[in-house]
């Protein structure tokens, strides 16, 4: 079992950073507090990987041919590449980092799926598209729904805080779900555990990354979704929340940050304002290009340095 820790700390590292996605805006604006925040989401994800967890881990393991010993290598390549973008301040994508992995693997041993592979790509590249078109569309229809209903400021803003939350819990289960497979999908290819198994470890993992290191993130990207206003975060949350859910029935890990990106580029659209800056999008960009590509590279080395045989003197 001390093979997996590879995959744990690939899945603490994923809830620490990601969960902000989902509650952030609530725990910024002070109308839900870190604790409660932090349990709604563990619990939430861990649902979201044992009921609909499966068919990310279906896709991964299918990129190449994994061994235990690959497995190992791929997950902590993964996690390594998501802790050294985190350092760099660049933004990183845990699904892109986990197939880079694989694929460092896959080239390695010429044992790579093609047809897999151009699946997940045009997966990745529809994150941001179908976030910031759901965005559009939801923004409209909540608009013209609570336009509609009679109630003052005062109710209106208790109405979508309590949104919020339900669209943040909502966010919580779909992260769970989709980005499981990042996790141990690996050790399902390489036969050390089940499926089922692989859901329910995964689950806890990130969700232990939630309760213990999730706090600055979810306060730091917070503040930036709330300066859209409530209304606004809320149509981000659940833009990103349907299209991450989206992609779990296509079975492809994706990242939540990019729907996130995308569901704010809509909100701008359609309040013509400029919610992203040019270099913000730069910077983004790069990260996109770089974290699987830095995750390959780590792989291959790890791989060939765990596979050194070294010639003992007579």
């Amino acid at each position: 079992m001390l093979s997996l820790l590879g995959g744990i700390f690939l899945g603490w590292s994923l809830g620490a950073n990601d969960a902000a996605n989902a509650f952030g805006s609530a725990v910024a604006s002070k109308m839900l507090r870190f604790w409660t925040a932090a349990v709604l989401a563990s619990i939430f994800v861990l649902l979201g990987a044992i009921l609909e967890g499966q068919a990310g881990i279906d896709t991964l393991q299918g990129l190449t041919q994994l061994t235990l010993k690959k497995a190992t290598v791929a997950s902590v390549a993964a996690a390594l590449t998501v802790t050294l973008m985190t350092l760099l301040g660049l933004p990183v994508s845990t699904s892109q980092a986990a197939v880079g992995a694989i694929l460092g693997i896959g080239f390695v041993n010429r044992q790579l799926d093609l047809t897999g592979l151009s699946k997940v790509v045009v997966c990745w590249l529809g994150t941001p598209v179908g976030g910031l078109i759901i965005a559009v569309v939801v923004y409209k229809l909540l608009s013209i729904a609570i336009n509609r209903i009679s109630i003052d400021l005062f109710q209106t803003d208790i109405l979508i805080r309590s949104f919020l939350i339900i669209a943040g819990s909502y966010a919580a289960y779909a992260l769970g779900a989709n980005n499981v497979a990042n996790v141990t999908a690996v050790f399902v290819g390489a036969g050390q555990i089940s499926v089922f198994s692989a859901t329910f470890i995964g689950g806890l993992s990130i969700g232990f990354g939630i309760l213990t290191f999730s706090r600055p993130v979810m306060e730091t990207i917070g503040r930036k979704l709330v300066r859209l206003d409530p209304f606004s975060a809320l149509v981000v949350v659940l833009a990103e929340a349907i299209t991450v859910h989206f992609f779990t029935f296509v079975g492809v890990p994706v990242s939540t940050s990019q729907a996130v990106i995308g569901a704010v580029l809509g909100v701008g659209i359609v309040k013509g304002a400029n919610t992203v800056s040019r270099r913000t999008l730069a910077s983004i960009l790069f990260g996109w290009l770089l974290t699987p590509a830095i995750a390959c590279f780590i792989a291959v080395l790890l791989y060939f340095a765990v596979n050194l045989r070294f010639i003992p003197e007579f």
